[in-house]
This record gives structure tokens, C-alpha cells and sequence, in this order.
């Protein structure tokens, strides 16, 4: 009988450290994707930001040629 339940215990330990060992796994699988997540959002975020950079500075380049272009109506006395 001391033969039996030492193999049972011995079956349940290694069926435990399985169990455990996939339960790491997932959870260094699902930390490592949230680091990926999160650094794929800060390279968008950062991305965005440089979109709207040269944006503004469009804006600001067709802002000064409109300036220009009716500086030089009034000088011509349009």
C-alpha cells in the first residue's frame, strides 16, 4: 500500500509542477504582449504626434503664402 500512494504522490507532484509550469508560461506569455502592446501604441502615439507636427507646419507654410501672396495685392493697389 506504501508503494501505491508513493507513486500516486509522486504522479500528483508532477501533474502540480505541469500545471504550474504552463500557468509561468501563460503569464510570461501575456506580460510579454502587453510590453509589445505597449510599445506599439507609443511608437502610434508618437507617430500622431509627428503627423500633426508637419501638419501644423503646412498649415502654417499655407498660412504665410496667403499672407504673402495678399501682401503683394496691396502693394499692387488690388
Amino acid at each position: 500500500m506504501t508503494n501505491i500512494t508513493q507513486v500516486l504522490d509522486s504522479m500528483e507532484n508532477a501533474l502540480r509542477l505541469q500545471i504550474q509550469a504552463g500557468a509561468e508560461r501563460r503569464a510570461a506569455k501575456a506580460e510579454r504582449e502587453q510590453e509589445e502592446f505597449k510599445e506599439k501604441l507609443s511608437r502610434a502615439a508618437a507617430s500622431k504626434m509627428e503627423l500633426e507636427s508637419i501638419s501644423s507646419n503646412l498649415k502654417g507654410s499655407e498660412d504665410a503664402v496667403r499672407r504673402d501672396q495678399m501682401m503683394a495685392m496691396i502693394m499692387a493697389g488690388f
